[in-house]
């Protein structure tokens, strides 16, 4: 699109799509690692037929690893993304005003691409995974377009002072906890799996069946992110990615705070899972509410910490020098939809019970789940690096583009 120069901006329909020179590191970094966390998650729940997705009596190394994916990884990933979704919100409207694009023209631009985001995770979740988080995005992206987006900083200062209440109810809670643990004394109860029928379901049909069934509820239990969302959208308008060096001292704080609540927060049900706590059922409810609450604050703080992690490997270098493996992650983090649709399609070929089913071929459900998680994960980065020395956005993301701003 070519604009030519006058005394005033012109007013245009909308631009298109962000270009690769325009893309920041830190966010495409981010969304790449964390889709190995997804992965990991995700694979469990199909492994095991139901979520959390790990071994109740897990033996040797599964206790180390189970303590590990209950404390680092479970309930903690998708936050990321949640905080992400809102981030790249600002970013596109910005992009599309400074390109002179009306209010309106905005507006319209991301209320469609949010109403497609819809119908991919309907697809998604029908055809593949009823844990589908696509949908939920487009449903908070379209009340953040109408709702949030065109506020000025005094409103959106009003997310701090929430997220501040919940930090500190997060604490009481997490005392609340420690007093049940304390004050156990039933049976000690087993961490097991709440199985999910589209999961269990023995032909595809089934599946499909009970996932429509399954993922209307998924879908509005998770909608409650879009406060996570609405701290994206706070800190993009801060730019605090872009520039990560010159918010150093905020990011340290947010790393600091939000991963230790969620580290100290995942750990009593993490030592639960991995055999070393052995609390009464009361006391296990307590520590899987705390687990999720806490969980939430892993969206800022591992985003706090790659930002840091990024602003010292740009510190004295291009993004060109910063090395092959860190250019093919955020590739994927640039394909990031492709990246999440792909795993999915992976995970029905391999776990499920009516296909190879290989989560019951091997010695450990865990380990097997957790290597298959990896061994894909690292196909789509080096499918994703692929893609972007030829080019080449991913199938998902065009389309996408293609629906949201036509050819």
């Amino acid at each position: 699109m070519t604009f030519l120069a006058s005394s005033a901006p012109q007013a245009v329909d909308h631009r298109g799509p962000v270009t690769g020179a325009e893309r920041a590191l830190a966010p495409d970094l981010v969304r790449g690692t964390m889709l190995l966390l997804i992965a990991v998650a995700n694979t469990g729940n199909y492994a095991f037929a139901g979520q959390p997705g790990v071994d109740g009596t897990p033996h040797g190394p599964e206790r180390i690893f189970n303590l590990l994916k209950m404390t680092l990884v479970d309930a903690r990933a998708y936050p990321v993304f949640a905080v992400m979704f809102g981030y790249g919100l600002v970013q596109l409207a910005r992009r599309q005003r400074k390109s002179g694009a009306t209010t309106g023209a905005v507006r319209s631009i991301l209320l469609k691409r949010n109403s497609w985001l819809v119908v991919f995770g309907l697809a998604h979740a029908t055809l593949l995974y009823f844990g589908d988080f696509l949908a939920a995005y487009g449903i908070v992206g379209v009340i953040s377009t109408l709702l949030l987006l065109n506020r000025g900083d005094k409103f959106h200062k009003i997310v701090l002072w929430i997220w501040g209440l919940q930090v500190v109810y997060a604490i009481v809670f997490g005392v609340m906890a420690v007093l049940a643990i304390v004050n156990s004394s039933g049976p000690a109860q087993e961490l097991t799996n709440s199985t999910n029928p589209s999961l269990a379901a023995t032909n595809y049909g089934a599946s499909i069946i009970d996932r429509l069934q399954e993922w209307p509820q998924h879908t509005a239990f998770v909608l409650g992110f879009v406060v996570i969302v609405w701290l994206g959208i706070w800190a993009a308008r801060k730019q605090l990615l872009e520039n990560p060096r010159d918010h150093r001292q905020l990011l340290t704080r947010v790393a600091t705070v939000c991963l230790g609540i969620t580290v100290l927060g995942g750990l009593p049900l993490g030592l639960v899972s991995g055999g070393w706590l052995h609390v009464d059922a009361e006391a296990v409810d307590k520590l899987t509410f705390l687990h999720n609450l806490s969980g939430q604050f892993g969206g800022p703080g591992y985003i706090a910490l790659f930002a840091l992690w990024v602003g010292r490997l740009t510190a004295k270098r291009s993004t060109e020098q910063l090395g092959l493996p860190i250019i093919a992650v955020s590739a994927l983090g640039q394909r990031s939809l492709s990246g999440y649709l792909f795993q999915s399609v992976v995970w029905l070929v391999l776990l499920a019970p009516f296909t190879l089913h290989l989560g019951d071929r091997f010695g450990s459900t865990a380990f097997t789940a957790a290597g298959v998680a990896v061994l894909v994960w690292t196909v789509s980065v080096v499918a994703a690096y692929q893609m972007k020395k030829h080019s080449y956005r991913g199938p998902a993301e065009t389309l996408l583009r293609r629906l949201t701003y036509g050819r």
